[in-house]
């Protein structure tokens, strides 16, 4: 596949997967009353956690894999094979705890461990066929679960228990699992599935596992800290912010969840990094753009986006602008050391995620709300330029003989 169909294709499979999700929010919300609704986005909430952790530990070291198409394969196989396993067994440990629990959310749990291989299954799938260079492929069994899910939650009737909801979600991703395995097997039948390098000690999800439990609870809880200690508006305020800023979040996920094959495809770390630059700079720009359309957005219309939330939320948007302007620079350098050296990765998300927070409640004791929101961006800055730092000391070192897999990291040569 050219390398511009490769593209289009993967920013088409990203933006299917996130309208899902946001279009399974919306039906959730129109068949349930508020209390219901509550217990299910809570449910929602700990399968994004779970899919975080999943994708984390499994899709993110998957499409670095480096070598022949064999090994791909290979990877491919034993990584979808190794998150169905886990799904089933964890999935059995969340049902089984919540089967003698009484309560509605308790049973949306429940429902949530029968069909946890299914959801987590279908993602797995699609970090595969990325790594194949098959994002066509990931974007046709995403847009028949996003069919068979509307479909499936179409027919619901209002007031429908959240353990009912969370199951028709769930089982309707089963004809895109379904699909999707037929797909993958057609590639990889070949190639040998092998899950011991996923259980290995360097392996690099337990990484990247880290980072995102660094990267993504230690700003949750310290917005909700604030409000816990200081002004419970600011939660609000900065919740409304993030959310306004919501389709940013998801280019960059994908930019650093499956950007590698595609930047993969150039020859050189010199060509790799420049791709990498370039698609900061490209983000930065839509970020700006996004703050400054949002800005311009009218009361009117902002109200019916956030309610009561959008005056606080609009009054941040210049410092929540600018921090997804630094987020941008920041996470396409994080992909850049993806590329050259993954091991790299985790020492940058652990201090700069705490200077983030430390920024935080100093600008928060000094200006309120907004200083919240520029200490957040100032946090983001700072990352963005530690992250480039360190491209430039590695691109000045010699590469490293050993490929990087989908298993064990090779050794990190020493730094001067």
């Amino acid at each position: 596949m050219r390398a511009r169909t490769a593209i289009v294709c993967s920013v088409a499979d990203q933006g299917v997967a996130a309208l899902t999700n946001i279009l399974v929010l919306v039906a959730a919300a129109r068949l349930s009353t508020v209390p219901d609704f509550a217990r299910f986005s809570a449910v929602y909430l700990v399968f994004t956690v779970l899919l975080g952790v999943s994708g984390a530990y499994t899709g993110q070291p998957l499409v670095l894999t480096r070598g022949d198409g064999g090994r791909a394969r290979a990877a491919c196989r034993s990584a979808v094979a190794f998150t169905l396993l886990a799904a089933a067994a964890l999935g059995a440990l969340l049902a089984a705890g919540c089967l003698f629990v009484p309560g509605e959310t308790a049973r949306g749990l429940l429902a949530l461990g029968l069909v946890l291989p299914v959801v987590l299954g279908q993602d797995a799938t699609r970090y595969a066929f990325s790594t194949l260079q098959a994002p066509h492929l990931a974007l046709t069994g995403d847009l028949v679960r996003l069919v068979c899910v509307l479909a499936a939650l179409g027919v619901q009737s209002h007031g429908a228990g959240t353990g009912r909801l969370v199951a028709v979600w769930g089982l309707s991703a089963l004809p895109a699992l379904l699909l999707s395995l037929a797909l993958l097997h057609r590639r990889t039948s070949d190639a040998p599935t092998d899950l011991r390098p996923l259980l290995r000690r360097g392996h690099l999800g337990r990484r990247f596992v880290v980072e995102f439990g660094v990267g993504n609870a230690t700003s949750q809880l310290s917005v909700l800290g604030l409000g816990a200690v200081g002004n419970p508006l600011v939660v609000g305020a900065l919740r409304g912010a993030t959310t306004l800023f919501g389709p940013l979040n998801v280019l960059f996920t994908s930019a650093t969840s499956f950007g590698p094959p595609l930047i993969g495809r150039l020859d050189g770390d010199r060509r790799r990094v420049r791709a990498a630059a370039a698609l900061g700079a490209v983000l930065a720009a839509v970020a700006a753009l996004w703050a400054t359309a949002l800005a311009l957005l009218p009361a009117g219309a902002g109200r019916q986006l956030l309610g009561d939330t959008w005056g606080p939320a609009s009054a941040l948007l210049p410092a929540s602008g600018s921090q997804y302007a630094a987020m941008a620079v920041g996470t396409c350098g994080l992909l850049a050391l993806r590329m050259l050296d993954p091991k790299t990765t985790l020492a940058i998300q652990v201090v700069f995620s705490l200077t983030a927070v430390a920024f935080l409640a100093g600008g928060y004791a000094l200006a309120g709300i907004e200083g919240a929101a520029w200490g957040l961006c100032l946090g983001s800055v700072c990352k963005a330029a530690a992250t480039w730092t360190r491209v430039a000391r590695l691109r000045r070192r010699p590469a490293p003989a050993v490929p990087v897999t989908a298993g064990a990291a090779p050794p990190a040569p020493r730094t001067s």
